[in-house]
């Protein structure tokens, strides 16, 4: 039975109370054979559901439970010979290549859409070997057969596809406390012992994968946790495993669009990377003054990494863009685009009103510089060889300025923590008390939670209890043994920490799809808690930003587990396995490198091969958040960064008691006003490739505005799967580019430069001047 022939049930709250609605439920329920009482409970109230050529509108969490996601369970084995061994074999591979990038010149992660698409090739090859089925019932070799049987047990089905690309992308996420190592390591000569690196690692993993597992009635059974990043993965899932017919629509027109986009890649990632960050101001500038080309490089340029705001860029990499903003709600997406204005208005603002001494340090840049010229702050002189403060040298040196847009940043990310904490508590505190208590009193009106509850048995409690406490200590013995500079004291307020955060990041990324960066709010009490002291901030951070990461990751994955209908307890083996295996083989690798190429990786420029950008920046990071308590005092010109926790709250406490009097503001929902999504996208262009921001506006105004509403019914059928082949097709040649021509296999091969690829010393591929 192929997906797109099954309907599914009718939306939890449809009330047909026109005949055309009944005509409509009734259709639906001939079809699927569900009434819309088997799938709602009775007692909850159900308000009406737009509904447009008999198709209806996915808006919410239940129409994606209902209609998005087909609830279809064959019961086909999970955890098999062959799913194990296959997602260690691609866990292996990219962990192994995860790792090496990190100190690459070229970053680029392997993803899940391609290791779903790596596996399943390698499933189906798999399963082309023989079964042994035709020698089961002989009395001689009958035990031949069987161990056949065992290591090809048939069709490489979709829970098999499931749990060996799930293994593959938990083990291949990469950990921060591996980078960590790599930071001691290089910059402070320690020698970490691998017994240490790996309790650590496991200790932070494990940590946050605890925290998913209490947290589950919260953030992964309900129909209101999407995660909506996840969808065109568990659509293509499905597809690919039940449209087996050659004359099916959706799976032709995955393969056309995935073929499709990876040919096209190859332009705006090599041939004509000026489809990057196309910008008709750019263009039309370049026989201006010095001085207005600057600005409209500031303004309009995008293309280049810190460039500028790339206000009307219009983007054509889909690398760039992303099959999120075909799947990401749009309340979500609105509350951005409010976003979007603010931090244009505001950066420019800054800039060009020489706020915090703005116009005499670039525009865009996260860098630190000398409070008397724009170089480079003097860490070396501040902390010394051993990189702990040296309060002669700072006083002699001085306090570090930052560009205007850098503090705009964050000042906005503090205003989003608050705001988060306090959203999430005011309007979504009745919704967790709901949710934990149908937990209890197993009434989850879930579909695809009742279909795994009613077939298999969950995961105890205690299961994750014990996952907890294993962590704990693991963390306990590295900090006691190991070169952390972190008390245990600090290493509890650090765990506590991260618990604290988790539920409010993991409510906001599995509603709207997109979380809040809190690791800020870890540096600055590290940085507090531990002045003077890098090391102890990392550590600090790794076991609280660490856990969050973690624990929303692997709740994703949970969800995931719940619509393709794993059972709980593979899920949890699964996991777990690709969480330990992961740890070994990021350790290993990282140990490897640097023993091999220590003085490149220390080489602030490095080569086409090799690159210590990433640990050089997380090192800076810690030796400036080492400085919080004199860069951000109550005395300081940046006082108002620390400040934003407390003011990104108070807004929304104020809209709360608004909505509570006023539910609607003319055609406004006012709960659905996010304002720590705002304040998040309010400093989105403050840093990296900004050209992309129009068109990843457009894309979710065709399809969450266009689609969605004019065309329900491709969009149900076809929506989250054209956006899992585009992903799909683009990662596919971005990962054969990387190796053929960008030198990841040692020799880069750049295209020859023509108007499409034109970038020298002093303009940007887009035609914008080189500003910095």
């Amino acid at each position: 039975m192929a997906v797109d022939a099954d309907p599914p049930v009718l939306l939890s709250g449809l009330t047909p109370s026109t005949s055309k609605q009944a005509e409509d439920e009734k259709a639906w329920k001939s079809d699927s054979g569900t009434s819309i009482n088997d799938v709602v409970s009775p007692e909850k109230e159900t308000p009406d559901s737009d509904w447009v050529k008999g198709e209806p509108i996915i808006s919410t969490g239940e129409d994606v439970s209902n209609y998005a996601v087909d609830v279809r369970d064959d019961e086909d084995p999970s955890l098999t010979f062959r799913s194990l061994f296959i997602g260690t074999c691609v866990a292996g591979l990219g962990a192994t290549v995860n790792q090496i990038y990190v100190f690459k010149p070229v970053d680029v992660p392997i993803s899940g859409v391609f290791l779903l698409l790596f596996t399943y090739s390698f499933g189906l090859i798999w399963s082309l070997l023989p079964t042994g089925v035709f020698l089961e019932k002989s009395s001689r070799w009958g035990w031949l057969g069987r161990t056949m049987r065992f290591i090809n047990p048939g069709p490489f089905g979709l829970k098999e596809h499931a749990v060996a690309t799930l293994i593959a992308t938990t083990a291949s996420g990469g950990s921060q406390a591996v980078n960590n190592f790599a930071v001691q390591k290089l910059f402070y000569d320690t020698d970490v012992k691998a017994l240490t690196a790996i309790f650590a690692t496991f200790s932070t993993a494990v940590f946050g994968y605890g925290l998913v597992g209490l947290l589950r009635p919260l953030t992964v059974y309900p129909s209101e946790m999407v995660y909506w990043e996840k969808l065109p993965t568990v659509v293509t899932f499905q597809s690919l495993h039940w449209d087996r017919s050659l004359t099916s629509k959706r799976l032709k027109l995955f393969w056309v669009s995935l073929t499709g986009m990876a040919i096209w890649e190859i332009f705006p990632e090599y041939i004509f990377p000026l489809l990057n960050g196309f910008s008709i101001p750019c263009l039309a500038s370049q026989h201006a003054s010095p001085a207005t080309r600057a600005v409209f490089t500031n303004i309009f340029g995008g293309a280049e990494g810190n460039e500028g705001l790339g206000l009307l860029s219009v983007s054509f990499d889909w690398a760039y863009i992303g099959s999120e903003f075909m799947s990401l709600p749009l309340v979500q997406q609105a509350n951005s685009w409010i976003g979007y204005v603010i931090c244009y208005v505001a950066v420019a603002g800054i800039y060009y009103s020489n706020t915090w001494d703005s116009k005499s340090l670039p525009m865009l840049t996260s860098s630190i510089f000398n409070p008397d010229s724009p170089t480079p702050y003097n860490q070396t002189q501040v902390f010394g060889p051993t990189f702990t403060l040296n309060n002669t040298a700072f006083e002699e040196v001085g306090l570090p300025r930052l560009a205007g847009s850098y503090v705009w940043s964050l000042m906005a990310s503090n205003w989003a923590i608050g705001g988060l904490i306090a959203h999430c508590t005011l309007f979504w505190g009745p919704y967790v008390i709901a949710s934990f208590r149908s937990a209890i009193d197993q009434t989850q009106p879930d579909r695809h939670w009742v279909a795994m509850n009613k077939k298999y048995k969950e995961v105890p409690w205690w299961w994750y209890t014990i996952l907890l406490a294993f962590a704990f200590f693991a963390g306990l013995i590295v900090v006691i043994h190991g070169d952390t500079t972190l008390p245990a004291w600090g290493y509890l307020i650090a765990l506590i920490m991260g618990a604290f955060i988790t539920p409010f990041s993991n409510l906001l990324l599995a509603r709207m799809g997109n979380g809040i960066s809190t690791n800020q709010l870890f540096k600055i009490v590290a940085g507090a808690l531990f002045p003077g002291k890098p090391v102890a901030n990392l550590y600090f951070g790794m076991w609280s930003h660490d856990a969050v990461n973690t624990a929303i990751t692997l709740a994703g994955d949970l969800k995931v587990g719940q619509y393709l209908k794993i059972p709980p307890r593979v899920m949890f083996l699964t996991q777990v396995w690709g969480t330990v295996f992961g740890v070994f083989i990021n350790y290993a690798v990282m140990a490897s490198v640097i023993a091999s190429h220590r003085e490149l990786l220390l080489d602030p420029v490095g080569t086409n091969v090799w690159s210590g950008a990433t640990v050089q920046y997380l090192n800076s990071s810690a030796v400036t958040w080492s400085l919080a308590g004199h860069v951000f005092g109550i005395h300081s010109k940046y006082i108002w960064v620390p400040l934003g926790l407390l003011f990104g709250a108070i807004p929304t406490v104020v809209q709360y008691f608004i909505w509570k009097r006023w539910p609607r503001i003319g055609p406004v929902p006012v709960d659905k006003i996010i304002l720590p999504l705002i304040y998040q996208y309010a400093q989105w262009m403050t840093l990296g490739v900004t050209s992309v921001i129009t068109t990843t506006v457009l894309t979710g105004v065709i399809s969450q505005v266009y689609l969605r509403r004019r065309h329900p019914g491709w969009f149900r059928k076809y929506n989250y799967l054209l956006g899992g082949a585009l992903d799909g097709g683009a990662q596919i040649m971005l990962f054969v580019l990387s190796f053929a021509v960008f030198g990841a296999s040692g020799k880069s091969r750049p295209f020859p430069q023509w108007w499409g690829n034109h970038q020298t010393e002093t303009t940007n591929v887009d035609y914008c001047v080189a500003l910095q």
